[in-house]
């Protein structure tokens, strides 16, 4: 696979997904556009109250599931961590809830979301 954006090619077959193969698969590409749209979202929330994160660093955790007739990604599970000078723990979780439920890939994703979310101090 190829992705034209940033002349990268990547591995992409069986063993990545069900035999722990060094490759890249769907759920790993899924997850990546999860979690930087999310800290994308957070960010402009942040700045829109005006706050200016630090850091935010994020990672999803997508669950595959076998069913019968196959294979369905279930879940996508947000990770994040941020360093945001001056802002409350309730302001802070607020925040990342509404980027959560906002952003893009988010709203494109038709399965449960669920998220963890720290202030570093």
């Amino acid at each position: 696979m190829k992705l034209g954006s940033v002349e990268k090619e990547l591995a992409y077959n069986f063993s990545s997904r069900f035999e722990n193969g060094e490759e890249t698969n769907p759920e790993e590409l899924i997850g990546a556009a999860h979690a930087g749209c999310f800290s994308q979202a957070f960010s402009m929330l942040l700045s829109d109250e005006g706050y200016e994160p630090k850091s935010i660093s994020t990672t999803a955790e997508v669950g595959l599931v076998k069913e019968e007739g196959g294979f369905r990604i279930k879940s996508s599970h947000l990770i994040t961590e941020a360093e945001v000078p001056g802002i409350g723990e309730d302001l802070f979780k607020e925040l990342a809830e509404k980027a959560k439920e906002n952003c893009p890939v988010s709203k494109a994703l038709s399965l449960e979301i669920t998220m963890e979310s720290k202030l570093k101090n």
